[in-house]
């Protein structure tokens, strides 16, 4: 499963990046407007940092408009995916992206139905929010799971980027339903190397080491 940090921060992508562990980015008009910075220059640094696909989300609610905006974040890096609302006027966009080759994400999915048009509308991405359908009373893993058999019966190329992530758990929960991507605050990426039994076990090796007296260099 591919790694994507959510986040407009540019020091967040930059120090997970370092571990070789980030295969893209996601970002949001509120992850924006959090780092308080100019749109285009954030998408700018970030795109010089990272080599995957980083997303950057249109405003307009018409079509044409988000045409208008996708084809200009589109010219910001090669590597820009164009972050599409998944609304009939959304699908009409991201079908005009898929026949000029310009990547999209099609976000803010909560059914199977509504992937399953994205799919068809050519969408690169496909973002179900896991979280947000399970703070509906819903089971977001269950969504997960929907989209990925409709997906492999009709052997759709689009990639189901689990957002809205909540928990190490979560990201768990997503591997094993087979989501190819999950996009998470990049606290939760850098808990996932956290168990107190490594912290136990790594206790313990270090007193006995030092119980040798022993050096390595």
């Amino acid at each position: 499963m591919k790694f994507f940090v959510d986040t407009a921060d540019v020091s967040e992508v930059k120090a997970i990046a370092e571990l070789g562990l980030l295969d893209g980015v996601t970002t949001n008009p509120s992850l924006v407007k959090k780092a308080g910075r100019p749109f285009k220059e954030l998408l700018q640094e970030i795109c010089a940092i990272v080599e995957g696909p980083v997303s950057a989300e249109v405003t307009a609610l018409d079509a044409e408009t988000m045409l208008a905006e996708g084809r200009a974040l589109s010219k910001i890096a090669p590597n820009i995916v164009v972050k599409l609302p998944l609304t009939w006027e959304g699908l009409k966009a991201c079908k005009t992206f898929s026949e000029e080759g310009v990547g999209t994400n099609v976000t803010l999915c909560f059914s199977a139905n509504q992937a399953l048009l994205a799919a068809k509308a050519g969408a690169s991405f496909i973002s179900p929010f896991i979280g947000r359908v399970d703070d509906a009373g819903n089971d977001g893993m269950n969504l997960i799971r929907e989209i990925r058999t409709i997906y492999d019966n009709y052997a759709f190329e689009t990639e189901v980027l689990a957002a809205s992530i909540r928990s190490p758990q979560h990201v768990t929960a997503c591997a094993l339903a087979g989501a190819d991507v999950a996009t998470v605050p990049a606290g939760i990426l850098q808990a996932l190397v956290k168990h107190p039994l490594t912290d136990k076990g790594l206790d313990a090796f270090l007193a006995d080491w030092k119980a040798t007296g022993q050096k390595i260099v």
